[in-house]
C-alpha cells in the first residue's frame, strides 16, 4: 500500500510540476517580452529535461529525467524515464497520465487539467495573462528571470520562475503550496522542427486500470 501511495504522490507532483530562454539581455529587453516572443514564435519543440524536487530546507528529495515534445495548441508529451517510467500525453482535448508501475491510466479534460499550471506556461497558447500575473525577477546565473503567479490558487502552485537565455527556456522553478520547489532544467531543445503527430496520441495498454476524471 505504501508503494502505491508513493506513486500516487509522485503522480500528483508530476501533474502539478508539470511541469517549461530568451535572447541575451539587451538594455531594452525584458524577460516578459522575451518569453512572449518565445510563446508566439515557437509552434513546436522537443528536448530533454531534468527535475529535482527540493524540500523547503533546500535538500533534494527526488531527481527525475526524461524527454518532452509539444505542438501548439494543446498537444504535448512529457515522459519520465528515470528513476521510474511515467507518461503524460495531451492530444488537444484530453490529458492522459500513465503510470507503468501501477499499470494505471488517468484521463482528464485538457483545459481543466492544465489551467494555471506550469504545463500551461510551457505548452499553452498566447493568452497567458488571463491565468497568470507576471513580474520581472532580474538577471542572475547568466539567465533572465520571469516570475508568474497563478491567478487561481486551485492549481496548488504559489509561483513559477522561468530562466531565459538565447530564445529558449533553460530553467524553471515551481514552488507549490507546501513550500516544496520543483527545479527543472531543459537541454537539447529543438524549436519548430517536424514532430511526428503520433507522439501526441495515446492508447491505454491492455489490462491497464483506466480512471476518467
Amino acid at each position: 500500500m505504501s508503494a502505491v501511495c508513493s506513486r500516487l504522490s509522485r503522480r500528483g507532483l508530476l501533474l502539478v510540476a508539470l511541469a517549461v530562454s530568451a535572447w541575451p539581455a539587451a538594455a531594452s529587453a525584458t524577460a516578459y517580452a522575451e518569453f512572449q516572443a518565445f510563446i508566439k514564435n515557437t509552434r513546436s519543440a522537443r528536448g530533454d529535461f531534468r527535475q529535482q524536487v527540493l524540500h523547503p530546507s533546500g535538500r533534494v528529495i527526488e531527481t527525475m529525467e526524461g524527454s518532452f515534445a509539444f505542438s501548439r495548441p494543446g498537444r504535448f508529451r512529457w515522459e519520465v524515464r528515470k528513476p521510474y517510467e511515467q507518461l503524460l500525453v495531451a492530444d488537444g482535448e484530453q490529458l492522459h497520465f500513465y503510470d507503468r508501475d501501477l499499470n494505471q491510466v488517468t484521463i482528464r479534460k485538457l483545459g481543466d487539467a492544465i489551467a494555471s499550471t506550469p504545463a500551461a506556461i510551457l505548452f499553452g497558447n498566447e493568452a497567458l495573462d488571463r491565468d497568470f500575473l507576471f513580474s520581472e525577477a532580474g538577471e542572475h546565473e547568466g539567465l533572465l528571470w520571469l516570475e508568474a503567479q497563478p491567478r487561481s490558487r486551485e492549481a496548488g502552485v504559489e509561483r513559477i520562475i522561468i530562466g531565459l537565455k538565447a530564445g529558449i527556456p533553460q530553467a524553471m522553478d515551481v514552488v507549490d503550496a507546501f513550500g516544496r520547489t520543483s527545479r527543472f532544467s531543459f537541454r537539447m531543445l529543438e524549436r519548430n522542427s517536424p514532430i511526428d503527430a503520433t507522439l501526441f496520441g495515446f492508447r491505454a495498454p491492455a489490462g491497464a486500470d483506466v480512471i476518467r476524471q
